[in-house]
């Protein structure tokens, strides 16, 4: 085993940077790799997610308008956070708002679709109020379900050059 080094890349010479190794094949994505980008993803999502959760709980809002909102902001917070790293690195609005929805998309998707389907099968989760185990449990749920169904998702994307592996030069 390589020790890391400053790139991420555990040392690999090979890397490019464009998530593709010098013969122009994807680079291996490592279980790693994917766990990162997974929680960099998460990080954003979850921020919406909960935020959109505690909104729509605290209105008393019917599940479909919470659940909107709540994946709206997760698409926000998640593609905020790369759009600010990349940015952060110079990259220029159009560009960084390219990669990011390059990074993040299918990633997001999936998340969106495991927590929000963990919170819609948790019986009376959704209808739990903010003050509640219930509530709290099936959210940090359905984002550790989220986070185990997106990683070999991303682990997969990764390893063909796509989602983090785009923007994976700039995260330095």
């Amino acid at each position: 085993m390589r020790p890391a080094d400053h790139t991420g890349h555990g040392g690999d010479p090979t890397h490019d940077h464009q998530g593709h190794d010098h013969s122009g094949r994807p680079a291996k994505a490592t279980w790693r790799m994917a766990a990162s980008a997974t929680l960099h993803c998460l990080t954003g999502c979850a921020i919406g997610e909960v935020l959109g959760m505690v909104v729509g709980t605290a209105l008393g809002w019917p599940n479909a308008p919470t659940l909107v909102l709540a994946v709206v902001l997760a698409f926000f917070f998640g593609y905020a956070l790369t759009l600010t790293g990349l940015r952060r690195a110079g990259v220029g609005w159009r560009e960084a708002v390219r990669l990011a929805l390059a990074a993040d998309t299918v990633s997001i998707i999936v998340m969106e679709i495991a927590d929000n389907g963990v919170m819609l099968v948790v019986p009376g989760a959704m209808d739990a109020g903010l003050s509640t185990g219930l509530f709290w449990a099936a959210l940090a749920l359905s984002l550790l379900v989220a986070f185990l169904v997106t990683t070999p998702v991303n682990k997969w994307i990764i390893g063909r050059g796509g989602g983090h592996a785009v923007i994976h030069a700039y995260h330095h």
